[in-house]
Protein backbone atom coordinates (compact mmCIF):
# COMPACT_ATOMS: atom_id res chain seq x y z
CA UNK A 1 0.00 0.00 0.00
CA UNK A 2 2.64 2.50 0.96
CA UNK A 3 3.92 1.82 -2.87
CA UNK A 4 0.83 3.13 -4.09
CA UNK A 5 0.37 6.05 -2.02
CA UNK A 6 2.90 8.66 -4.30
CA UNK A 7 1.33 7.64 -7.27
CA UNK A 8 -2.17 7.97 -6.20
CA UNK A 9 -1.41 11.50 -4.80
CA UNK A 10 0.28 11.84 -8.11
CA UNK A 11 -2.91 10.61 -9.98
CA UNK A 12 -5.42 12.89 -7.98
CA UNK A 13 -3.07 16.06 -8.04
CA UNK A 14 -3.56 15.65 -12.16
CA UNK A 15 -6.90 14.82 -11.88
CA UNK A 16 -7.15 18.02 -10.30
CA UNK A 17 -5.52 20.03 -12.53
CA UNK A 18 -7.71 18.53 -15.58
CA UNK A 19 -10.84 19.67 -13.64
CA UNK A 20 -9.44 22.96 -12.82
CA UNK A 21 -8.62 23.61 -16.40
CA UNK A 22 -11.05 22.34 -18.13
CA UNK A 23 -13.86 23.73 -16.19
CA UNK A 24 -12.45 27.27 -16.23
CA UNK A 25 -12.08 27.05 -19.98
CA UNK A 26 -16.34 26.01 -19.51
CA UNK A 27 -16.46 29.06 -17.32
CA UNK A 28 -14.51 31.17 -20.16
CA UNK A 29 -17.16 29.67 -22.88
CA UNK A 30 -20.49 30.68 -21.24
CA UNK A 31 -18.99 34.14 -20.48
CA UNK A 32 -17.65 34.59 -23.56
CA UNK A 33 -21.96 33.68 -25.04
CA UNK A 34 -23.13 35.58 -22.34
CA UNK A 35 -21.62 38.70 -24.50
CA UNK A 36 -23.59 37.91 -27.51
CA UNK A 37 -26.86 40.35 -26.82
CA UNK A 38 -27.55 40.17 -30.68
CA UNK A 39 -27.23 36.49 -30.35
CA UNK A 40 -29.22 35.56 -27.01
CA UNK A 41 -32.01 36.99 -25.47
CA UNK A 42 -31.70 38.86 -21.94
CA UNK A 43 -33.42 35.62 -20.30
CA UNK A 44 -31.00 33.61 -22.49
CA UNK A 45 -27.90 35.35 -21.21
CA UNK A 46 -29.08 35.05 -17.78
CA UNK A 47 -29.52 31.56 -17.90
CA UNK A 48 -26.13 31.08 -19.57
CA UNK A 49 -24.79 33.49 -16.50
CA UNK A 50 -26.12 30.92 -14.07
CA UNK A 51 -24.51 27.60 -15.66
CA UNK A 52 -21.26 29.72 -15.44
CA UNK A 53 -21.55 30.48 -11.74
CA UNK A 54 -22.30 26.94 -11.35
CA UNK A 55 -19.83 25.23 -13.35
CA UNK A 56 -17.58 27.79 -11.95
CA UNK A 57 -17.54 26.32 -8.50
CA UNK A 58 -15.25 23.26 -10.07
CA UNK A 59 -12.36 25.17 -10.61
CA UNK A 60 -12.92 26.85 -7.59
CA UNK A 61 -12.87 23.78 -5.57
CA UNK A 62 -10.37 22.69 -7.13
CA UNK A 63 -7.87 25.57 -6.57
CA UNK A 64 -8.58 25.29 -2.69
CA UNK A 65 -7.46 21.27 -2.82
CA UNK A 66 -3.87 22.02 -4.74
CA UNK A 67 -2.82 23.69 -1.33
CA UNK A 68 -2.24 20.75 0.01
CA UNK A 69 -2.77 17.90 -2.45
CA UNK A 70 0.81 19.99 -3.65
CA UNK A 71 2.62 19.50 -0.50
CA UNK A 72 1.37 15.73 0.15
CA UNK A 73 2.88 15.18 -3.65
CA UNK A 74 6.47 16.79 -2.58
CA UNK A 75 6.41 15.27 0.54
CA UNK A 76 5.31 11.69 -0.17
CA UNK A 77 7.76 11.64 -3.37
CA UNK A 78 10.50 12.53 -1.22
CA UNK A 79 11.11 15.48 -3.09
CA UNK A 80 11.89 17.68 -0.03
CA UNK A 81 11.70 17.76 3.72
CA UNK A 82 8.48 18.98 5.27
CA UNK A 83 7.11 19.13 8.99
CA UNK A 84 3.74 16.69 9.00
CA UNK A 85 2.69 19.69 11.07
CA UNK A 86 2.85 21.98 7.82
CA UNK A 87 0.84 19.40 5.83
CA UNK A 88 -1.96 18.90 8.23
CA UNK A 89 -2.41 22.56 8.48
CA UNK A 90 -2.68 22.63 4.63
CA UNK A 91 -5.23 20.37 4.66
CA UNK A 92 -7.40 21.86 7.62
CA UNK A 93 -6.96 25.58 5.65
CA UNK A 94 -7.86 23.94 2.44
CA UNK A 95 -11.05 22.68 4.21
CA UNK A 96 -12.30 26.22 6.15
CA UNK A 97 -11.63 27.29 2.46
CA UNK A 98 -13.88 24.83 0.72
CA UNK A 99 -16.20 25.34 3.17
CA UNK A 100 -16.42 29.44 2.82
CA UNK A 101 -16.70 28.81 -1.33
CA UNK A 102 -19.79 26.47 -1.03
CA UNK A 103 -21.30 28.25 2.01
CA UNK A 104 -20.91 32.02 -0.32
CA UNK A 105 -22.57 30.19 -2.81
CA UNK A 106 -25.57 28.70 -0.57
CA UNK A 107 -26.38 32.16 0.13
CA UNK A 108 -25.52 34.35 -2.59
CA UNK A 109 -26.52 37.66 -2.67
CA UNK A 110 -26.24 38.09 1.30
CA UNK A 111 -24.01 39.39 4.06
CA UNK A 112 -22.79 36.22 4.84
CA UNK A 113 -21.62 35.39 1.16
CA UNK A 114 -20.00 38.89 1.39
CA UNK A 115 -18.12 38.07 4.97
CA UNK A 116 -16.98 33.96 3.63
CA UNK A 117 -15.72 36.07 -0.16
CA UNK A 118 -14.07 38.24 2.43
CA UNK A 119 -12.62 36.59 4.61
CA UNK A 120 -12.09 34.17 1.64
CA UNK A 121 -9.46 37.02 -0.05
CA UNK A 122 -7.57 37.40 2.90
CA UNK A 123 -7.20 33.38 3.02
CA UNK A 124 -5.49 34.22 -0.76
CA UNK A 125 -3.71 36.70 -0.14
CA UNK A 126 -2.19 34.94 2.77
CA UNK A 127 -1.16 31.90 0.41
CA UNK A 128 0.08 34.08 -2.45
CA UNK A 129 2.90 35.28 -0.01
CA UNK A 130 3.22 31.94 1.39
CA UNK A 131 4.21 30.25 -1.86
CA UNK A 132 6.41 32.97 -3.01
CA UNK A 133 8.03 32.88 -0.07
CA UNK A 134 8.32 29.23 0.07
CA UNK A 135 9.71 29.16 -3.35
CA UNK A 136 11.87 31.61 -2.99
CA UNK A 137 13.52 29.78 0.36
CA UNK A 138 13.87 26.96 -1.79
CA UNK A 139 16.20 28.57 -4.80
CA UNK A 140 18.22 30.40 -1.78
CA UNK A 141 18.47 27.52 0.19
CA UNK A 142 18.41 24.33 -2.05
CA UNK A 143 16.19 22.46 -0.26
CA UNK A 144 14.51 21.48 -3.26
CA UNK A 145 14.88 20.80 -6.59
CA UNK A 146 15.14 24.19 -8.67
CA UNK A 147 12.28 23.09 -10.56
CA UNK A 148 10.15 22.61 -7.21
CA UNK A 149 11.14 26.05 -6.30
CA UNK A 150 10.20 27.44 -9.60
CA UNK A 151 6.75 25.48 -9.95
CA UNK A 152 6.06 27.04 -6.02
CA UNK A 153 6.99 30.28 -7.17
CA UNK A 154 4.35 29.91 -10.17
CA UNK A 155 1.67 28.73 -8.19
CA UNK A 156 1.81 32.05 -6.03
CA UNK A 157 1.76 33.97 -9.55
CA UNK A 158 -1.51 31.78 -10.14
CA UNK A 159 -3.03 33.09 -6.45
CA UNK A 160 -1.73 36.31 -7.84
CA UNK A 161 -3.31 36.44 -10.62
CA UNK A 162 -6.95 35.14 -9.82
CA UNK A 163 -6.91 37.36 -7.35
CA UNK A 164 -6.78 40.32 -9.87
CA UNK A 165 -10.02 38.30 -11.87
CA UNK A 166 -11.68 39.20 -8.76
CA UNK A 167 -10.53 42.84 -8.20
CA UNK A 168 -11.76 43.55 -12.20
CA UNK A 169 -14.66 41.62 -11.97
CA UNK A 170 -16.27 43.36 -9.03
CA UNK A 171 -18.20 46.19 -10.77
CA UNK A 172 -19.41 43.06 -12.31
CA UNK A 173 -22.39 43.11 -9.66
CA UNK A 174 -23.84 46.40 -9.92
CA UNK A 175 -23.42 46.67 -13.97
CA UNK A 176 -25.18 43.38 -13.78
CA UNK A 177 -27.83 44.92 -11.69
CA UNK A 178 -28.39 47.79 -13.68
CA UNK A 179 -28.80 45.47 -16.79
CA UNK A 180 -31.72 43.51 -14.97
CA UNK A 181 -33.44 46.58 -14.03
CA UNK A 182 -32.95 49.00 -16.89
CA UNK A 183 -32.87 46.22 -19.84
CA UNK A 184 -30.69 45.65 -22.40
CA UNK A 185 -29.17 49.18 -24.01
CA UNK A 186 -25.97 50.69 -25.00
CA UNK A 187 -26.04 52.12 -21.43
CA UNK A 188 -25.96 48.93 -18.98
CA UNK A 189 -24.44 46.62 -21.61
CA UNK A 190 -21.05 49.02 -22.65
CA UNK A 191 -19.94 49.38 -19.16
CA UNK A 192 -20.29 45.41 -18.71
CA UNK A 193 -18.72 44.44 -21.86
CA UNK A 194 -15.69 46.38 -20.94
CA UNK A 195 -15.27 44.94 -17.52
CA UNK A 196 -15.40 41.04 -18.61
CA UNK A 197 -12.69 42.27 -21.65
CA UNK A 198 -10.28 43.75 -18.50
CA UNK A 199 -10.93 40.65 -16.60
CA UNK A 200 -9.73 38.17 -19.47
CA UNK A 201 -6.55 39.32 -19.86
CA UNK A 202 -6.17 37.86 -16.09
CA UNK A 203 -8.18 34.84 -17.25
CA UNK A 204 -5.63 34.31 -20.20
CA UNK A 205 -2.48 34.37 -17.55
CA UNK A 206 -3.80 31.91 -15.45
CA UNK A 207 -4.55 29.35 -18.14
CA UNK A 208 -0.67 30.60 -19.36
CA UNK A 209 0.47 29.60 -16.02
CA UNK A 210 -1.18 26.67 -15.33
CA UNK A 211 -0.19 25.45 -18.27
CA UNK A 212 3.79 26.37 -17.58
CA UNK A 213 3.14 25.00 -13.76
CA UNK A 214 1.52 21.72 -15.13
CA UNK A 215 4.67 21.19 -17.34
CA UNK A 216 7.51 21.92 -14.77
CA UNK A 217 6.15 19.73 -12.70
CA UNK A 218 5.45 16.84 -15.08
CA UNK A 219 9.18 17.30 -16.95
CA UNK A 220 10.88 18.12 -14.10
CA UNK A 221 13.58 20.23 -16.04
CA UNK A 222 17.39 20.18 -14.82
Amino acid sequence: MADLAYPSLVYVHLLLFVLWLGADVGVFVLGQHFRKRDRYTLPERLVLLRLLVTVDMVPRSTWALMVPLSLSVAAAGNWVVLPLWLIVLAWIVAAGWLWLVWDAHAHDQTPRAARDRRIENWLKIALTLFYFGLGALWLVTDAAPAWLAWKALLFGAIFAAAIMIDVAFKPVGPQLGRLLTEGSSDTTEVPLLATMNRTRYWVWCVYALLVVTSWIGVVKPG
